[in-house]
């Protein structure tokens, strides 16, 4: 049974591997259109868009894929996204950082102010929690087949340049500064791991455990909101789950 329980943890974490996969995807896309609207659709002359596309590369997007979506954009100067950024409190204080792209912020912000105010938080200002997170790159690894040595990756992982590793049933996640997340990547890559995710993330410096089950329940119920909203790119929080 034992066996049984860790493969469905393991099936579970590479379906929210997958789910995270595909929002980085639309992130991606949502970014590129916001660059491209900057910086015109070349990316031999755009920065922005040829950093987008290398970080679509390594996050496995199809080349096809990249390329539709550029022609999509470059052909429709009507979209218009921008990006904002939502503060708030969950239930019990947890601290929570919402990364939209919109190109409807009335629609937007109304959305996730309902989200804070239904499930027991509130919506603040600016800077009222992001002190409370610092910026890193975050590389995910998910063992599918079980078959991943976890001293081996995390050796692996600090030679690639890695500051950190951590490991939560068949799932591995590794830390970088923010400017080596491209390089770590790139050399575990190439020492034959196949990675599930590689992106930016904001990183609690402090937890907060919830010990009530009610606060539990709308604390799940809030983030599936979020990241149910197709605006909303990332959802941090420090939330000790």
């Amino acid at each position: 049974m034992s066996g049984h329980s860790k493969w469905n943890n393991i099936k579970h974490k590479k379906e929210k591997a997958d789910a995270a996969k595909a929002k980085i995807f639309t992130k991606i896309g949502k970014e590129m259109a916001v660059a491209i609207k900057a910086g015109g659709a070349d990316p031999n002359t755009n920065s922005k868009l040829r950093d987008l596309i290398s970080k679509a590369k390594a996050n496995n997007v199809p080349n096809e894929n990249i390329q539709r979506t550029i022609k999509k954009f470059s052909d429709n100067s009507d979209v218009n996204f921008e990006e904002i950024t939502y503060e708030g409190y969950g239930p019990s204080g947890v601290a929570i950082i919402v990364e939209t792209s919109t190109d409807n912020r009335n629609r937007t912000a109304g959305n996730v102010r309902a989200w804070f105010n239904k499930y027991g938080g509130n919506l603040g200002q600016n800077g009222c929690v992001s002190y409370l997170f610092e910026e890193k790159g975050v590389i995910t690894i998910v063992d599918e087949d079980d078959e991943l040595d976890e001293d081996k990756i995390m050796e692996d992982a600090l030679e690639c340049g890695a500051e950190d590793i951590k490991s939560d049933e068949g799932e591995y996640s590794i830390y970088t500064a923010p400017a080596d997340l491209d390089a770590v990547r790139d050399a575990i890559i190439a020492l034959g791991y196949k990675i599930s995710t590689a992106d930016l993330a904001k990183v609690p410096s402090t937890y907060v455990e919830l010990e009530n089950d009610d606060d539990i329940e709308n604390m799940e119920k809030m983030l599936d909101k979020f990241n149910e909203d197709d605006d909303v790119n990332a959802v941090y929080t420090n939330w000790d789950n």
